[in-house]
């Protein structure tokens, strides 16, 4: 089952589930979007432009990548991102993956600049955290050495 079947059955399992308690939700308010022409570019600039209107980086210090030095499974890839930046969105790309755009997480208004998650890598290269901030889009990478492939590999 591929992510946009099983989004779509968790969603019609949710609805179907409220309506049997007598509860309407409206679907378009209780869902994640998904930006599908985000996902489908191939190359970084191009992720960036579509999901956030721009591909201007400055690097940042007030960034942290925590990740292995050495991934023993590409198909499991610990990540921690943390910024000290008042961050509306944290984004998370694998340059060297068939498609860059890993994960981008929208940040509420109080939310701490802080997410975790795995990820999958094809082969040895950077994980690089974008961090928009004040209407700027801040950077920093980490390599990560991959001995056994996630994506294709």
């Amino acid at each position: 089952m591929n992510p946009i079947q099983r989004r779509l059955f968790l969603k019609s399992a949710v609805v179907s589930a409220a309506t049997i308690s007598g509860l309407t939700l409206i679907p378009q308010t209780t869902f994640a979007k998904w930006s599908t022409n985000a996902f489908k570019e191939k190359k970084v600039p191009a992720v960036l432009n579509t999901l956030l209107g721009s591909n201007t980086l400055a690097s940042s210090a007030n960034i942290k990548i925590k990740a292995p030095d050495i991934a023993e499974n590409g198909a499991v890839v610990p990540v921690t991102v943390s910024s000290t930046l008042a961050a509306t969105s944290i984004t998370i790309l694998a340059p060297n993956n068939p498609s860059p755009l890993v994960s981008h997480f929208t940040l509420g208004e109080n939310a701490l600049p802080y997410v975790s998650t795995r990820i999958k890598m094809g082969k040895t290269g950077n994980i690089v955290a974008v961090i928009k901030a004040d209407g700027q889009l801040y950077t920093t990478k980490k390599t990560v050495k991959v001995t056994i492939g996630g994506c294709g590999g």
